[in-house]
């Protein structure tokens, strides 16, 4: 097991490695901006090294400056947690390259997950289903134009070199291509320094279905179930849930079955998730891979009662997984995200201070969290608070958790999407279990 592991992240992510990391007996050693001196993580690691200036790309996207905190610190691993570096090769190649363990897949699996049209290939050949699309990046539209009418409309243009929601256009015919590849174009130039982007045919009405996937460096390989994250806003996930409620039995399985081959066929390791677009008729296609662990790993925790991220740093150690089996899932979990948003004012960042902060508690509740009263959200970054995760015997009982929890959760002195999100687990099609990826667009047009 590693002695010592540095955390090149912020926020609730880098408090829950720390806690990780602490219950197996490793130091930790936290990086901040100038911004996040006062954060929780920076505060319960042992260690702590200032990175930089408030922007990202001075602090915890600047490779050299972590690397160097890395190795001033004599740490042994580091771990990317979410966001940031955590999806990008260069990053995971330095870290070994200056001899650190990356807690992570491999450069090339990141590089080649990374490229969403070589991942779509690599699947395709793997036997796992994958949406009719272009084998490789179009930059012509002239070319584009000719491939969407080889898919059929409507299509999805999709960035090539990331994901995110980003970079991501629908055109519904002909007359509304041009725009709409020009302005996918231009979004992924901006986030990824890549203009690339592939063609997909675009599922109108389809759930969000996510496998999450576990390998060794041993050849041991499963998945923990699913995660329904359907609600969504703008392709950013609100509410995430597992089982998901809509998934037969035999579906489960197939899916199941269909992220381990596809793992598989690329040696797989550490964690990772598979997401699928799922049709109202069941059928499932790939999506794209994450490399990394989820924002919304917690609800795996929750009804498989493994710890994924201790998982992680276990199986980058060289040891064996626990288990090579998929366990059951037991019970039902639901995890909202907290951000400091303002709903009313089409979910506008509300940085600031807060003034008060109390968090929910009782049986079956989790809050993971970075923040305090005084805690002061900055504006440079994602405006992620904390999530809520609850458990229940059934979905009932754990819709019942959640409402009711949200309703005890105080954060005072800036806008969050709470009351929100209490209006969705009130609402009758997320009740039912009938919705899809546009309840949350539907919900603000009832307004």
């Amino acid at each position: 097991m590693f002695q010592k592991v540095l955390i090149a992240n912020r926020g609730e992510i880098a408090l829950r490695i720390i806690r990780a990391c602490r219950e197996l007996g490793v130091r930790t050693v936290a990086v901040f901006s100038e911004v996040d001196r006062n954060s929780l993580h920076v505060r319960f690691a042992d260690e702590e090294v200032c990175i930089g200036p408030p922007p990202a790309r001075e602090s915890y996207l600047n490779i050299p400056r972590i690397i160097a905190a890395a190795e001033i610190t004599g740490v042994d691993a580091i771990h990317p947690g979410y966001g940031f570096l955590s999806e990008n090769a260069e990053f995971a190649e330095a870290c070994e390259q200056s001899g650190f363990t990356f807690i992570g897949p491999t450069a090339d699996q990141i590089r080649l997950m990374g490229q969403k049209a070589q991942a779509r290939q690599s699947m395709d050949e793997a036997g796992v289903p994958v949406l009719p699309g272009t084998e490789d990046p179009v930059d012509d539209e002239q070319e584009a134009r000719e491939a969407a009418d080889r898919i059929g409309y409507p299509v999805m243009i999709k960035a090539a070199a990331g994901g995110g929601g980003k970079g991501m256009r629908v055109a519904r015919d002909e007359g509304s291509f041009e725009k709409a590849f020009s302005m996918a174009r231009q979004e992924a130039g901006a986030a990824f320094d890549d203009p690339s982007v592939y063609l997909e045919k675009f599922i109108d009405r389809p759930r969000h279905v996510e496998i999450q996937v576990l390998g060794d460096h041993h050849g041991n390989l499963m998945h923990l179930g699913e995660r329904d994250c359907s609600v969504q806003r703008r392709h950013q996930k609100l509410i995430e849930e597992s089982p998901s409620p809509i998934l037969s039995e035999d579906v489960r399985r197939e899916m199941g079955q269909a992220a381990v081959r596809g793992s598989e066929a690329i040696d797989y390791r550490n964690a990772g998730t598979m997401e699928f677009l799922v049709t109202p008729e069941e059928d499932f296609y790939f999506m794209e891979m994450n490399t990394r662990i989820q924002v919304e790993h917690p609800v795996t925790e929750m009804v498989t009662g493994v710890d994924l991220v201790k998982q992680q740093v276990r199986v980058a150690a060289g040891e064996r997984m626990e288990s090579s089996g998929a366990p059951e899932l037991e019970g039902h979990a639901i995890e909202c995200r907290i951000n400091a948003e303002d709903p009313a004012r089409n979910f506008a960042p509300s940085p600031g201070e807060i003034s008060s902060y109390h968090a929910p508690g009782g049986p079956g509740v989790r809050v993971d969290s970075h923040v305090y009263a005084d805690y002061m959200v900055p504006p440079s970054y994602d405006s992620l608070l904390g999530k809520l995760i609850v458990h229940g015997r059934n979905r009932e009982e754990a819709l019942s958790r959640a409402y009711h929890s949200l309703g005890e959760y105080i954060v005072e002195g800036v806008d969050t999407t709470i009351p929100f999100l209490r209006e969705v687990l009130h609402h009758p099609d997320f009740v039912s279990g009938d919705f899809d990826t546009h309840l949350v667009e539907e919900m603000q047009s009832e307004e």
